[in-house]
């Protein structure tokens, strides 16, 4: 999906592709790196606050074990003020 970049009411063209974006709600990214480095945690916080959504998931899945290893969920401040059930 193509994550829309506004800057002073205007919407650049900047081509940023999240990898997934399910129900309107959870950003997910996909690698398969060696380690998952300080660009690729970026890259997943900016697509959740540029779509408006409270969490985002980035999935390594070169490690040996992809639950204990190769998962990371990320939050941001929408995720905070989300009603409880």
């Amino acid at each position: 999906m193509i994550v829309p970049i506004e800057y002073k009411e205007m919407e650049l063209d900047a081509q940023l592709r999240c990898d997934f974006f399910v129900e309107n709600a959870i950003v997910v990214e996909i690698k398969a790196v060696q380690e998952v480095l300080p660009i690729h945690e970026a890259q997943l916080i900016s697509y959740i606050k540029l779509l408006k959504v409270p969490k985002g998931i980035l999935i390594n899945f070169h490690v040996t074990q992809l639950f204990k290893e190769g998962q990371k969920t990320y939050v941001n401040e929408l995720f905070r003020n989300l009603p409880e059930y």
